[in-house]
């Protein structure tokens, strides 16, 4: 895989949202949609966190995209090591102040120019698949394949089409559109890549690409699954 100019204003946009991302997963300020939307909005993050616990992420585990260590701290329930990657130095940081925990390695890296080093009972990432454009899906997953140790599994997360997923001066495009145009606090605006992804259509790219793939969504707001390559041992 290789970067292009959308890529790039998505990892400059990630960088410069560091300090505020969390704003977002915990529904305060411009994310704060009301009392119900939130209830709804933290009812449903329990429905994942309950099934990436019933998945159990154990043994070596990789997480793509790590982010502030919002995840990061959830794979820890579970995992004996784990390494943690993300394009954004800015993130690596609030995580490992979050995180605090000998058992996380932080590697800085572009994930379509990364090449793993190792490989791992685990592959974990959330909100990432939908900023992978359409033409890097494929090689994606293969990277995905590639990082996975015989046996190995995968885990991801990420949103449906659903306005209250984001900010209240944001106006999400049509359910087929790919990009999106993001602002900071500061009104600083960013295009990223944006696709939300739909649980049957997804479950049927995956089995073509040589994955085993169960796949659910929460009532509103959530995609998530496991994957594995599919004849592989369980």
């Amino acid at each position: 895989m290789r970067k292009n100019d959308i890529i790039q204003d998505q990892i400059d946009y990630y960088r410069a949202r560091a300090g505020e991302y969390d704003e977002w997963f915990y529904r305060r300020g411009r994310f704060d949609h009301g009392e119900d939307f939130n209830r709804k909005w933290f009812a449903q993050i329990a429905d994942v966190a309950r099934a990436l616990d019933a998945f159990a992420p154990k043994g070596q585990v990789l997480e793509l995209a790590c982010g502030t260590g919002l995840w990061t701290q959830r794979l820890l329930h579970h995992a004996d090591s784990l390494t943690a990657l993300d394009a954004a130095p800015e993130v690596l940081e609030i995580n490992r102040q979050r995180i605090a925990d000998d058992r996380v390695r932080y590697l800085q890296a572009d994930l379509f120019s990364w090449e793993p080093e190792e490989r791992y009972d685990v592959v974990y990432f959330s909100f990432w698949l939908s900023h992978v454009p359409p033409e890097y899906f494929a090689s994606f997953w293969s990277l995905v394949r590639q990082c996975l140790a015989p046996g190995g599994r995968a885990f991801f997360v990420d949103s449906l089409y659903e306005p209250t997923t984001t900010a209240r001066n944001h106006q999400l495009l049509g359910k087929n559109s790919t990009v999106q145009d993001r602002k900071l606090n500061d009104g600083r605006t960013y295009r990223i890549v944006k696709i939300y992804h739909q649980p049957e259509l997804l479950s049927a790219k995956l089995e073509d690409l040589g994955w085993e793939a169960a796949i659910r969504q929460t009532d509103n707001y959530f995609l998530y699954g496991s994957a594995r390559p599919s004849g592989s041992e369980t």
